[in-house]
């Protein structure tokens, strides 16, 4: 079983990841999770919000979703998994008697809740996870990916997803061009009055070769590599190109 709905928005802090979560249609039926410490959205919201305090229990809410009562749920959101796997290390692994163990149930933790959970879910998936810049040793070149510990370091969390988009915040002048083309960029009033844009990333270009975006091939145009930070466009688009 496969979960065609999900994607990983990853970004540098402040670079718009939560905010784009805003304009989601029938927000209502959003189960939001909440691995920040109970950290505030940037915008008022009507999302099913659930502060997770234990990793395990990100496991019970994708299974309460798919109960009856739940019926109306139409998207998860992990915000983050940066924070989730953080909140693992310090709950499971460093007060462990045997941490050799414990460090191979963390990376476990991780692919059980992508290969059992997710993948099961009847849901939208989305997760949200911060990017940090580093040192590829071997190619002696800076990377941008999502930091974790252990084995999935090696692997890598982006292994996970088929869809990858990039959160930035770029000058307007950086976005004149082909690149962001199409209906679903759009330039506000306020946009131009600040200089700068908040955007999605869909693909990589020569300046983001060492990123992790990705995508199945064909869903995104050359004219779509940046697209406004709205997830529910992203949703849309999945939703397209998979029926």
């Amino acid at each position: 079983m496969n979960n065609n709905h999900l994607v990983l928005i990853s970004g540098k802090s402040s670079s718009g990841k939560s905010a784009s979560l805003m304009a989601m249609d029938n927000p209502e039926g959003v189960m939001y999770l909440n691995c920040e410490n109970g950290k505030k959205l940037p915008f008022k919201t009507k999302f099913k919000e659930l502060i997770v305090t234990d990793p395990m229990q990100v496991y019970q809410a994708f299974e309460e979703a798919e109960k009856p009562m739940h019926k109306d749920v139409h998207t998860i959101v992990i915000d983050t998994l940066t924070y989730l796997m953080d909140m693992y290390e310090s709950t499971k692994v460093l007060n462990a008697t045997n941490t050799m163990q414990a460090w191979g149930q963390y990376a476990q933790y991780m692919k059980q809740l992508m290969s059992q959970v997710v993948a099961k879910s009847t849901k939208n998936v989305v997760f949200l996870a911060h990017t940090s810049d580093i040192l590829n040793e071997a190619e002696m070149v800076n990377e941008t990916l999502v930091k974790v510990k252990g084995s999935l370091m090696n692997q890598g969390i982006e292994s996970f997803f088929t869809t990858v988009i990039s959160t930035k915040k770029l000058p307007l002048t950086k976005l004149d061009g082909k690149l962001a083309k199409s209906k679903l960029y759009t330039v506000t009033e306020e946009d131009k009055a600040n200089g700068f844009k908040y955007v999605y990333q869909t693909r990589l270009t020569k300046e983001t070769v060492n990123e992790r975006m990705r995508a199945p091939m064909g869903m995104w145009d050359m004219k779509e590599t940046y697209i406004d930070n709205n997830l529910q466009n992203v949703v849309n688009r999945l939703h397209e190109y998979y029926k």
